[in-house]
């Protein structure tokens, strides 16, 4: 059993707010495992920060018009501060633009150097933007995936198919910058010579032994994340560059480096360890113990587009480094999506974190609501979709009728029958305990495993039993016949303990709501090693809520969101859904006028429509809709009178080329003959525009 454990959750990019897929992937999964840890007493220490370096920021600086250590104060407060009013329990949350990071990152940069055999020097060819007189980084260069023919790849990686590329592999690459075709210039950068790590990188992650111990069990880690690893191995790890010219990030530390700063992707992971130096320094605490020594179990959670820099790359610096502790696993998570597609902040698809807390301000128990649906549907071996349809049912139907209506009725009747207090039990009310033992049993065992989905079931399973218990029993039956029957009081002792764990084994999934159950139980408050005390006294017989003790008031725990009487909750909810309609209804665009009843071919060629060309146009008297136009049929001028005067000066329209029904009857308008029609489009708002030939086309032509 390890001595104290360090978790890690993937850097978020300080370049924009988070969204829900987000918190799904790296941030709720690590919390929950963080508070059952702290549950069990563990020495335990969770650190993340901003990702405040790279290509991505100085992207959005110059999008928002401001400087990237604007964009990344920005958002990291915000992201920050929405993080911790999710309950995201981090014990301490860095930032890489921290001056401690800065000297970490450029350590092991120096260490490696120093070593003379992990990094190698390159003069390479790189995209250069003449127009801005800069090299462009990966995200600063656009192109056709080679793999997948998508339009809108990046230079580093195709976020459509997912595949890893290069901005040499881009067809028809261009610069974000100036949008034009960049040019190849030399230069130079370090390399970091993965390659050489690749023999014991393959035995680490294939069998988990390292350095010839077993350092974990891979039957442990999820398929995906070894398969993802092993199909990088099979195709064969090459150096990889860690420095990057750019005017933002981390100097490289040698005098021949001017101009060129630390790969985003070399010092970010870095970042966990100046965040745990940092903690120390604050707390009193030796950050060495927490990476350095083999009693310290070391955990990442991260998404799986990650999974290669924690698997591989950050291993093998690690280790070429020397003296620091690899990963014992990285439960990375698959993608959420919302409503059946990608989130998309260009299109408005989907929620981020800060504004779901806002538009949610009204709702009660906003964050476990939020917290349990996304666990609920958590991507931890598949891909998985978000919907507020399940929202809703996961709320009312699972935290409502199941977890609240139990608590509830516990508290209520304990009350009725005992004023309150818990009542003392025969002695073969253990044995009625035993099924809810094993169902605590799955729940412990479910969260060592990673398994939160599962472990969250399994805890609204403890609370079904305790329902279907009380239920069978029926102690307001009971009374009513024999109010000293002794049933009564073993049924809501037995209920009674089993609401009393579940205020504990609660915390970890929906921590807001678990100190209310304290408050009914009047128990004190969580406090770390709470749930191991009170697993201690069930194995040792002994109940978590004693006789005598007198518990509180009984509250409402979850207001319904469907709900006859108060549909307010509802609402919030269905804004959320119109919102997301109102995004598909302007994508489909407006109705079109219906296709008019067929015609038959004889019908159609009865039709002479010829190209023409409009030589004058003036405005016809007392008619503002009207103009008169001269128009050109190449054998025969004719004179056409149209309701397009909204749209067009007749200034701007001889040389305009027409399509006319040259076969239509004349009639007059205003007293003009009209000897023919031109034809026009006409789009949802009204407008018009010519329907025509390109120009020098001709006049006089047929159109079939």
């Amino acid at each position: 059993m390890s001595k104290r454990y360090l978790i890690t959750s993937a850097l978020p990019y300080a370049n924009g707010a988070l969204h829900l897929g987000h918190l799904a992937g790296a941030y709720l999964p690590a919390d929950i495992y963080v508070r059952y840890l702290r549950l069990l007493g563990k020495d335990v220490v969770w650190v993340c920060g901003s990702d405040e370096h790279g290509a991505a920021i100085t992207i959005r600086a110059k999008k928002e018009g401001i400087s990237p250590q604007e964009i990344i104060d920005k958002y990291h407060h915000l992201n920050k501060d929405t993080f911790a009013r999710l309950g995201i329990s981090f014990d301490y949350y860095h930032r890489t633009s921290a001056p401690l990071h800065h000297e970490t990152s450029q350590d092991f940069f120096l260490k490696l150097y120093n070593k003379g055999d992990e990094f190698e020097e390159r003069e390479i060819e790189q995209y250069y933007d003449e127009e801005f007189d800069q090299f462009l980084a990966d995200r600063y260069i656009t192109g056709t995936c080679p793999k997948c023919g998508h339009a809108e790849a990046f230079g580093d990686q195709c976020e459509n198919c997912g595949s890893d590329l290069s901005p040499l592999e881009l067809i028809n690459p261009r610069s974000t910058l100036s949008g034009k075709a960049p040019q190849l210039k030399k230069t130079k950068h370090w390399y970091f010579k993965l390659d050489k790590h690749e023999e014991w990188l393959r035995q680490w992650i294939d069998t988990g032994i390292l350095d010839g111990e077993q350092h974990h069990d891979p039957k442990a880690w999820k398929r995906h994340v070894v398969g993802q690893c092993l199909s990088w191995l099979d195709s064969g790890l090459q150096p990889r560059s860690i420095t990057r010219d750019l005017d933002w990030g981390i100097p490289v530390p040698l005098k021949e480096a001017k101009g060129k700063v630390l790969y985003v992707w070399f010092d970010a992971p870095i970042g966990y360890i100046s965040s745990t130096r940092q903690w120390a320094k604050e707390n009193g605490k030796d950050w060495e113990l927490y990476w350095k020594d083999r009693d310290t179990t070391l955990i990442h959670f991260i998404g799986k587009d990650n999974i290669v820099f924690h698997c591989i790359i950050f291993p093998a610096i690690l280790k070429a480094y020397g003296g620091y502790n690899l990963p014992k696993n990285v439960p990375a998570n698959q993608f959420l999506n919302f409503e059946g597609q990608k989130f998309s902040k260009s299109r408005g698809w989907g929620i981020e974190q800060h504004e779901y807390l806002e538009e949610f301000k009204d709702f009660p128990n906003k964050e476990d609501a939020l917290r349990y649906a996304l666990i609920r549907n958590m991507p931890e071996n598949k891909d998985a979709d978000f919907k507020w349809d399940e929202f809703t049912d996961f709320h009312d139907k699972e935290l409502a009728d199941n977890l609240g209506n139990f608590v509830n009725r516990v508290i209520v009747l304990t009350n009725k029958y005992f004023d309150g207090v818990v009542p003392s039990a025969s002695q073969g009310i253990e044995a009625a305990l035993a099924p809810a033992r094993e169902i605590i049993h799955k729940i412990t065992g479910e969260l060592d495993a990673f398994s939160f989905r599962s472990a969250v079931l399994a805890l609204m399973e403890l609370s079904s039993w305790g329902n279907t218990y009380l239920q069978e029993v029926s102690p307001w039956k009971l009374f009513k016949e024999d109010p000293d029957n002794p049933k009564i009081k073993d049924c809501m002792f037995a209920c009674l303990q089993v609401v009393a764990l579940l205020s504990l084994l609660a915390e970890p999934f929906i921590p807001f709501t678990a100190p209310k159950i304290r408050k009914l139980l009047n128990l004190p408050e969580i406090r770390n090693g709470s749930l191991q005390e009170a697993l201690d006294k069930l194995d040792r017989g002994e109940p978590a809520l004693a006789p005598g003790h007198k518990v509180g008031q009984p509250e409402l725990l979850f207001a319904k969101i469907v709900d006859r009487k108060d549909d307010s909750r509802l609402q919030i909810v269905n804004r959320q859904k119109e919102k997301l309609q109102g995004v598909l209804d302007a994508e489909k665009g407006p109705e079109r006028e219906p296709i008019k009843p067929a015609i038959q071919y004889d019908d159609f060629a009865r039709l002479d429509l010829r190209t023409g060309t409009i030589t004058a146009a003036k405005a016809v008297p007392k008619a503002d809709k009207l103009l008169q136009l001269t128009v050109d049929l190449g054998s025969e001028q004719r004179t056409v009178v149209a309701g397009i005067a909204k749209f067009f000066k007749p200034e701007e329209l001889p040389g305009q080329p027409v399509v006319v029904v040259a076969n239509l009857a004349p009639r007059k308008l205003r007293g003009i003959e009209s000897q023919g029609m031109v034809l026009m489009a006409e789009n949802d708002k009204g407008e018009l525009a010519f329907v025509s030939p390109e120009k020098g086309w001709g006049n006089g032509w047929t159109v079939r």
